[in-house]
């Protein structure tokens, strides 16, 4: 392959299969480990068949309607040109706060990860070490698409080297026994938390309109790029369950790498944490950037303020005391995620969608809702 071939492939394949995979990429997976501990591996791989294979249509179909729709939109300009006047009030309002709702969860995990990389080293506070990360990432978000499918490709090559360099050291620790757990039998209340942890894990709408604009006329690879840019994340998720537990069983802990570090040595464990903050990092700039096109292209604000308001809240509610991730997982993929799943569904209702598809996954999206709601309130 010629330099400009190899280029043209990297611009119009790998950069929006990195835009989309590094926007679903993101604190959620630190999660799956324990999630997994909770219910049984075989009873988690069920859920990331199901769960995986809606997520997959809902981005196919997303990616059609991005297609037919008038270019800089988002997603609640989207719900606005075919479902009207209401339907996009509540899609701005379940963007927005899920969209702060999870860069404040990137913002948290984020910071104390690099807390523990540095702290140790340097000393000072988890706020400074949050505060570092966040003035670093708003400085790249500032700055646009262009910066950020590149970063996205980089921090996603830097994720699977660090994950292999993880199996290599981690292999002789791993036991089958910790996977499967023979004679493990769940809870029932535990059965029904993979839920919102997987919606939020694999969920990647927000960035494929930026996909469909970096493909320029290339439009009709849009959809084999939406299937491997999900296909990519549950790979790597599962490959993480697996390593995660086969090392630390019924010993995992709820953001996984708090729990692995206790079998190696300092060394490593810096390196391990290294994941958790490209990762976040990674996808902290791809949600802001969705985010502040929001506020730029549907409600009319100026890129600056657009940014500010975007990059700027889930400091403030960060520094007024709002820390607890495993929360705002739940809630940003059980209910408003699942609020969005049910706007597209209804928009792809609108292009020829058939009933027969459209109401049983509706259902299954507004009971989860609900299961979210309820599982909140106790």
């Amino acid at each position: 392959m010629s330099r400009e071939q190899i280029k043209r492939f990297f611009d119009e394949y790998v950069y929006p299969i990195a835009t989309i995979s590094g926007s679903i990429i993101g604190v959620g997976f630190f999660a799956l480990p324990y999630i997994t501990a909770k219910v049984g591996i075989l009873i988690m791989l069920l859920y990331f068949l199901v769960l995986g294979g809606i997520v997959i249509f809902i981005h196919i179909i997303f990616g059609e309607l991005s297609l037919k729709t008038p270019d800089f939109k988002r997603f609640p300009g989207f719900v606005g040109h075919y479902l009207g006047k209401w339907p996009k009030i509540v899609a701005f309002l379940a963007i927005i706060f899920g969209g702060l709702g999870t860069l404040l969860a990137y913002l948290i995990v984020g910071g104390e990860f690099l807390t523990s990389i540095l702290g140790p080293i340097f000393g000072h506070s988890n706020l400074l070490y949050t505060l570092i990360y966040f003035a670093a990432a708003s400085f790249v978000v500032y700055f646009g698409i262009k910066a950020v499918s590149k970063f996205e490709f980089w921090a996603l090559v830097a994720l699977l080297i660090s994950l292999l360099f993880l199996f290599i050291k981690s292999f002789p620790w791993i036991r089958f026994d910790n996977i499967f757990m023979p004679g493990f039998t769940p809870q029932i209340s535990d059965l029904f938390l993979p839920y919102g942890a997987i919606i939020f894990a694999l969920w990647g709408t927000g960035l494929i309109p930026e996909a469909e604009e970096m493909l320029g006329k290339n439009k009709n690879r849009l959809k084999k790029i939406v299937v491997i840019s999900t296909i990519i994340p549950a790979v790597i998720y599962l490959f993480f369950i697996f390593l995660i537990l086969g090392v630390t069983g019924a010993s995992t802990t709820q953001s996984a790498l708090v729990g692995i570090k206790n079998f190696f040595g300092n060394g490593f464990v810096s390196l391990i944490l290294l994941i958790g903050v490209v990762t976040t990092f990674s996808a902290f700039i791809a949600g802001a950037l969705n985010l502040k096109k929001v506020f730029i292209y549907d409600l009319g604000i100026k890129p600056w303020q657009a940014w500010v308001m975007t990059c700027f809240t889930p400091l403030m509610f960060f520094l007024l005391g709002f820390k607890s991730f495993i929360g705002l997982i739940s809630l940003t993929g059980g209910i408003l995620m699942g609020i969005n799943g049910i706007l597209i569904l209804f928009m792809y209702k609108k292009i020829g969608g058939k009933n027969v598809i459209i109401y049983p996954l509706s259902i299954i999206f507004i009971l989860g809702v609900i299961y979210e709601i309820i599982y909140f309130i106790k």
